[in-house]
């Protein structure tokens, strides 16, 4: 199976855009030049933030008037990233990211109405995509019922999701993102909700839209930073019939031995940083995985136990997908190689999108965000391209 025909996206949220002229703006100062930079045609995976949302619902026209000023660019849009609801860059985001969560309203409404935008920006004939976030982050409380509550949530999702397919004719399925120390993380834990959403959804006759409509965002980032073997992970979410919606195209941070690595602990102190969180993950010699919510300076001088003894650490940082090495650290790049391999075996073509939203904070990077992102476009649509050339397995890996 081709990775795609239609054209690689990129997502936005690594652009400041509170309104919708920021995010029309946007797209002349970054994605038209990006475009440019990378010689294809590129998609625009956006990012519209919940006063972005609301203010294009204010009017009958609004997400209209905004895919006209896409197609006045020649631009296309076939996925939302749905996963920040606020301010993705103030001056601290860190676990604000994750509100609200699942169980409320807030978040189940704000998805909705990016899907009914969403089925107004994309082009006809193609199906859509809204990646979210894994129900909540572990680090916060929660209520006793919580998981039932994210489950009402998302079965809710699923049938307005199904009755907008049959209005508009407009598939749009949501892609729940696992992440590191979130509630879905692991692909054992993301099995194991599915089996519980897909339950309650028969017990409210909402098996189909459930099967249809929810699925995955795999963020190779995040299943990297969590050791889990990338090919094998696949396979697993084959055999229990999940959907990959969407494939977020990322790499983390790799570090060898680190209490022995005085010199890659140094380099690594340069992505100590307050916005974003930077789950740091400790491979033990027996495989076992130690979990730390954030990186900062005085667990890199100062490793607690056990990740002083660990073999390898790997950090939530999403860096430039065309790199195998950022100033003395590995990159998690062999991984995203796996990836894209894997997901060439899957009998539909998942939207592959590049996520990096880190430019603004990365330490001593020459190259600006434009050219970055060329860079790892170009890089991508090359891992695609020999991927496309590898012959056909007599097996597929997935029908669904």
């Amino acid at each position: 199976m081709s990775l795609g025909t239609f054209p690689l996206s990129y997502c936005t949220n690594v652009h400041p855009a509170q309104t919708v002229a920021q995010v029309i703006d946007g797209f002349d100062r970054y994605t038209l030049p990006i475009q440019q930079q990378y010689g294809k045609p590129l998609a625009a995976g956006l990012w519209l933030a919940e006063p972005v949302i609301s203010e294009l619902m204010q009017t009958s026209d609004g997400a209209k008037r905004l895919s006209e000023e896409l197609q006045k660019r020649n631009l296309i849009c076939y996925t939302l990233n749905a996963f920040p609801y606020g301010d993705f860059h103030s001056e601290r985001v860190k676990e604000n990211v994750y509100l609200p969560d699942w169980s409320t309203t807030q978040r189940l409404n704000y998805t909705i109405n990016c899907a009914k935008v969403l089925a107004t920006l994309m082009p006809e004939g193609m199906q859509g995509s809204l990646s979210t976030l894994p129900l909540g982050f572990k680090g916060l409380a929660h209520s006793k019922n919580f998981e039932e509550e994210c489950i009402d949530q998302l079965i809710t999702l699923a049938q307005q999701l199904d009755e907008l397919y049959d209005e508009t004719g407009r598939l749009i399925r949501l892609a729940i993102e696992p992440e590191p120390c979130c509630l879905l993380e692991t692909t054992a834990e993301a099995i194991s909700f599915f089996e519980k959403l897909r339950a309650a959804a028969e017990k409210q006759n909402a098996s189909e839209a459930v099967q249809l409509c929810i699925g995955l965002c795999y963020d190779v980032c995040h299943q990297a930073v969590e050791f889990e073997e990338i090919t094998t992970s696949i396979q697993v979410l084959h055999t229990a019939e999940i959907r990959i919606n969407k494939l977020h195209i990322s790499c983390a941070l790799h570090l060898e031995d680190p209490l022995n690595n005085k010199e890659g602990r140094k380099a690594l102190a340069q992505y100590v940083e307050p916005r974003y969180l930077h789950q740091t993950m400790a491979q033990m010699a027996d495989g076992t995985v130690h979990r730390m919510a954030d990186l900062s300076q005085e667990f890199i001088d100062s490793p607690p136990s056990p990740f002083d003894l660990a073999t390898a650490w790997r950090i939530h940082y999403h860096v430039p997908v065309d790199v195998e090495t950022m100033g003395g650290l590995a990159t998690t790049r062999n991984e995203l190689k796996e990836a894209i391999l894997a997901i060439k075996k899957l009998e539909y073509a998942p939207h592959l999108e590049i996520e990096t939203y880190t430019w603004e904070v990365l330490p001593d990077t020459a190259a600006s965000l434009v050219e970055g992102f060329g860079r790892e476009l170009t890089a991508t649509q090359q891992l695609i391209d020999d991927a496309n050339k590898q012959p056909e397995k007599p097996e597929p890996l997935l029908i669904i």
